[in-house]
């Protein structure tokens, strides 16, 4: 080993892990487990929920985005929320809302009450997320037993990815509410084992409530500007205002925070190299990996003839190949560093997008094996980077730290789907997957080359 890998990974021996860290290394794997269970596998129910409730694919793109836009929106509030009164409260509160917010998008009578419980869904995984992240860095705060610990949570995303589009499609042949219905024992499971997890410091400070508020509108405004833009076009006075609005919003963020005492994103936090390109990394990691599955689910469906258990099949090779991968992440990061493994793993997410959108009719067969290449992303590039962030933030601020990077992860995964769901609506088959495919191709390589700039860190 290099002495350069040797300093990624950290010392050769860590103490063993207390009873309580291991309960709580399980909790937090459980909530990442839920909450990608609920972003990838209402994918393959899409056309099952049209069927019932009604509506276009902008109702459709709500569905998928009403759950990430809140999740994208609240998640800088609520890391700050998680270092002011403590992770476990907040991952207790966001569990059980989480719970509440599934019962009610299961029992949802019309497209509405669908859409707006999703959103309250997000809301729920906002909270739960950076909570489980700040719990996680306090339970492992050496350097090597958070490398491996981070790489047993992101089982519980694999694990979640993996079955999540064949889950859905086997629970849609009864009904499509089962997808929602399923949150309820398991949310109930995680409530319990968070009560036994260890507890968290707080660090009391003011809420930036006017960040917040200029966050939340200039995400919820680009948002609903490009879903609308798909059907109504953009010359279209709500899309116009909606878009205008964001741009103010925008401004007005970026102001707030330069100015503010005690800002919701604090400005040193991007003084840090690596954390500036973990952030751009998780943006367009969920780009193509998160925008990858709505294109192909729709597309399957509608225009290749398949139902809900079939298009879950064909992403299983997908889905499995990082699955099986994930727990040998520690290991090959031992050998070859973060950074070519972080570079090596968007490589081949861009690889996988760009063969796609050059053979879209190929057989079902050949598609699944393309979408490996995209699978492979999944253990090569989320362990690792969310290793390195945490590895280069003090632990009073790991929870604002993980609400930023997973800001970033879910704004991607929200206008992946806006505008790759503008692509399909308004230009004919194949040309708007292979459009949107490759637009997630060009900005996964971007972010490649910035990802070279990577600096290997030693622990602290």
């Amino acid at each position: 080993m290099t002495a350069t890998n040797a300093a990624e990974s950290g010392p050769r021996h860590s103490p063993a892990m207390p009873p309580q860290a291991r309960v709580t290394l399980l909790t937090c794997t459980l909530v990442f487990f839920v909450i990608t269970l609920d972003a990838v596998i209402v994918n393959v129910a899409l056309p099952s929920i049209s069927t019932e409730l009604g509506g276009g694919i902008g109702d459709l793109q709500w569905i998928v985005d009403a759950y990430t836009l809140m999740f994208a929106a609240l998640l800088l509030t609520c890391g700050s929320l998680a270092d002011r009164i403590g992770a476990k409260r907040l991952l207790l509160a966001g569990m059980a809302l989480f719970v509440v917010a599934s019962i009610a998008c299961g029992l949802a009578p019309s497209m509405p009450v669908l859409i707006a419980s999703r959103f309250v869904q997000g809301t729920a995984a906002a909270a739960m997320m950076p909570a489980s992240m700040a719990l996680l860095n306090h339970a492992y705060p050496e350097a090597r037993g958070r490398t491996r610990a981070v790489a047993i949570w992101a089982m519980g995303g694999a694990v979640a990815s993996t079955s999540g589009p064949v889950l859905g499609g086997l629970l849609t042949l009864a009904s499509w509410r089962g997808i929602f219905f399923i949150n309820v024992p398991v949310g109930v499971i995680g409530l319990y084992l968070i009560l036994r997890s260890i507890s968290t410091p707080r660090h009391t400070a003011p809420v930036d409530w006017a960040g917040q508020l200029a966050g939340v509108l200039a995400m919820s405004g680009l948002t609903f500007g490009l879903i609308d833009a798909g059907e109504a076009g953009f010359t279209a006075a709500a899309v116009l205002i909606s878009l205008g609005v964001a741009l103010v919003a925008i401004i007005a963020f970026i102001v707030i925070e330069a100015r503010a005492q005690h800002p919701m994103v604090p400005t040193d936090l991007f003084r840090d190299h690596n954390a500036g390109i973990s952030m751009l990394i998780g943006f367009a990691f969920m780009v193509g990996y998160y925008g990858l599955p709505f294109v192909m689910s729709l597309t399957l469906q509608q225009h290749r003839g398949l139902s809900a258990l079939g298009t879950g099949l064909v992403f299983l090779p997908m889905m499995l190949s990082g699955l099986i991968l994930t727990p040998f992440t520690p290991s090959i990061t031992e050998r070859i560093g973060q950074k070519t493994l972080i570079v090596t793993g968007l490589a081949s997410l861009s690889a996988g997008l760009v063969l796609l959108a050059a053979f879209p009719a190929a057989p079902l067969w050949l598609i699944a094996v393309l979408m490996v290449l995209a699978g492979l992303a999944g253990p090569f590039v989320m362990p690792p980077t969310t290793a390195l962030l945490l590895g280069s933030v003090p632990a009073h601020r790991s929870g604002i730290a993980s609400g930023v990077f997973n800001t970033s992860r879910q704004v991607g995964g929200a206008l992946a789907v806006a505008m790759f769901g503008l692509m399909l609506s308004s230009l004919a088959f194949p040309t708007g997957q292979s459009t949107a495919l490759l637009t997630a191709a060009g900005i996964t390589v971007v972010t490649a080359g910035a990802a070279l700039l990577l600096r290997p860190r030693r622990p602290r």
